[in-house]
């Protein structure tokens, strides 16, 4: 008798088993749905680099020459974020400056760009219209 109940018992222990795996189920339906994300323009200018990864630039070249083997991504950013630490203001200043100018441009870029994409929501109202007439022409033809 002893080895019927562990069956039943074994066999019960199965179900609540179970059971809790189905609330988790549940759960998991009720869960709100995560909203789809628009697509980034690929013709949408980049943002202006920063005078740190403008100094970057440059601090890789030179840390190649000296470390040559050195083929450590991270190893090369912890020494330039130190160096960069230890820089003065006016060691750095030639960097803000190129940054700055980088950024005027970009601003510039931007302005046009924002004009086109501005230009292109109107434009295609107008290219909808055109569809709904060109739908009725073939309606139309189909008909006859």
């Amino acid at each position: 008798m002893k080895g019927a109940k562990s069956k039943a018992d074994t066999s019960k222990k199965a179900d609540s088993k179970l059971s809790v795996k189905r609330k988790g189920s549940d759960r998991a339906s009720k869960k709100p749905l995560k909203k789809e994300k628009t697509g980034k323009d690929p013709n949408k200018p980049k943002r202006p680099a920063s005078a740190f990864f403008i100094f970057m630039e440059e601090f890789r070249k030179q840390f190649k020459e000296k470390n040559p083997n050195n083929k450590s991504v991270s190893a090369v950013g912890k020494a330039a974020g130190d160096k960069w630490k230890s820089m003065s203001q006016d060691e750095k200043a030639p960097y803000i400056a190129k940054q700055e100018k980088r950024k005027t441009e970009y601003k510039k870029v931007m302005a046009s760009y924002n004009k086109k994409q501005a230009e292109a929501q109107n434009e295609p109202e107008d290219e909808e219209e055109e569809e709904e007439s060109d739908k009725s022409k073939s309606e139309e033809e189909d008909d006859e």
